[in-house]
């Protein structure tokens, strides 16, 4: 077995994803009607989302089948690698075993197609023709647009502006597997035009995004919203990320006692970790599970635990998650993915049990921690992804004075060939650290 790039076949690849609803501690909180504010009946979700994922969404069940066409689409890229970063450990001088989940072998670079294409085919099949979005950094728009087109569905994504200013190759991509893309705050939604009214300057901001895509969705025959992190169905699609790597590190006998992930929803987080957390919840493992922010949107170290919008219109129902605020507008940093103000229950409930941590850092130190694994290991990351490095780097210097030698595993959730542009502002020296502002 080479330790250094564990590798499963296609016949070992999961063919359930693990759903960790009825193994939490206690149950999430009910999603909350925005008008009502009763808990929301499956009915009351049926203009946004189709039946399938509804009842994907607070299904009972510890495991769910992968379609079989779902399935087929995953086999271009997956199983992906799980990598022992050997060169990493040596620069850092380090008895740490540092793995990661390299999902950026994804055509779209990322994890986020993990479930964009279990969306997109569960859309086709309950009579969907068009799907909206919303996308900060591009990584999920990109992904959904790329699904849509395997099962010919329409797509729509309105892009955070100061993204869609930034990475201008996302939004290609999007085009050329055959999305519309809008710079979002629009002009084309109710929304968009009352934040425009307001601040005509306007970055943008996911909730504002989210507010657009459900109101084109709701008032667009034949048309579906689509979300690409927070909710229970996303996490659920993403737990092959977590089971492969299970699989992976038996292989070799290991197993991690740090888990680590960028959250910016608590998608990829949740896809690496939530298969792991079943074994801890059992009792029968036990692990450090490290979500890491930005500083500058920090929703679990500097939100509240409590009910709020996922949308700036307040067109979502209330979800008990920990949030910054509806109304939070996140400073112009380059982790466009990270940009959101509230984190998905799920992680939300666990971060409150005290069952995983959090961390924060600044853009300089997370790009510093990026060009060194560059360095190392070669590749590239996003800037979301660049975040938990950072961590890892400051968990294996630890390991390094301690004198453990802890399992570091973390997932490398997305390639950064079109971030270049935030990597030139940092290697020139001017890229600012930007606090958390309200």
């Amino acid at each position: 077995m080479n330790e250094n790039r564990i590798l499963l076949s296609e016949r070992e690849m999961p063919t359930v994803w693990y759903n960790i609803l009825p193994d939490l501690p206690r149950p999430l909180d009910p999603p909350l009607h925005p008008l009502t504010m009763e808990p929301v009946k499956p009915e009351d979700l049926a203009p946004v989302f189709p039946p399938s994922l509804i009842e994907q969404e607070v299904s009972p069940s510890r495991f769910i089948d992968i379609p079989g066409e779902v399935l087929d689409i995953y086999r271009l890229w997956r199983p992906t690698p799980l990598v022992r970063a050997r060169r990493l450990e040596k620069a850092l001088n380090t008895p740490a075993r540092i793995y990661y989940k390299y999902e950026g072998v994804s055509p779209a670079g990322s994890h986020k197609p993990n479930t964009a294409v279990a969306q997109a085919y569960y859309n086709k099949k309950d009579g969907t023709k068009r799907l909206t979005t919303e996308t900060g950094a591009g990584q999920w728009g990109s992904a959904l647009a790329m699904a849509c087109q395997f099962f010919g569905l329409e797509c729509t994504v309105y892009m955070v502006r100061v993204s869609y200013e930034q990475k201008p190759y996302r939004r290609v991509l999007m085009e050329t597997w055959g999305a519309k893309v809008y710079p979002s705050p629009s002009t084309r939604t109710k929304a968009g035009r009352d934040i425009l009214e307001k601040d005509p300057s306007s970055l943008g901001s996911l909730g504002i995004a989210i507010s657009e895509a459900i109101e084109d969705a709701v008032t667009t025959p034949h048309s579906k919203y689509s979300l690409g992190s927070v909710l229970n169905h996303v996490l659920l699609h993403q737990t092959i990320i977590g089971e492969e790597a299970k699989l992976q590190l038996e292989k070799i006998g290991e197993y991690p006692d740090i888990i680590v992930g960028c959250v910016g929803g608590g998608s990829n987080f949740g896809g690496i970790l939530l298969p792991f957390m079943r074994d801890k919840l059992e009792g029968k493992k036990n692990f450090r599970g490290i979500a890491v922010e930005p500083v500058a949107c920090s929703s679990l170290l500097r939100g509240r635990y409590e009910y709020d919008y996922g949308d700036v219109a307040k067109n979502t129902p209330l979800l008990k998650m920990h949030t910054l605020g509806h109304e939070f507008i996140p400073p112009a940093i380059h982790a466009g993915g990270l940009r959101y103000h509230g984190m998905a229950p799920i992680i939300s409930l666990l971060y409150d049990a005290g069952l995983i941590e959090a961390q924060a850092y600044h853009q300089n130190a997370v790009f510093e921690a990026a060009v060194l694994f560059a360095r190392t290991e070669g590749f590239v990351v996003a800037p979301e992804t660049a975040h938990a490095v950072k961590a890892v780097v400051e968990e294996a210097k630890r390991c390094a004075e301690t004198g453990e030698a802890k399992v570091i595993l973390f997932n490398c959730s997305g390639h950064g060939f079109l971030d270049l542009g935030a990597y030139d502002q940092y290697l020139s020296g001017k890229l600012p650290d930007v606090n958390h502002e309200k």
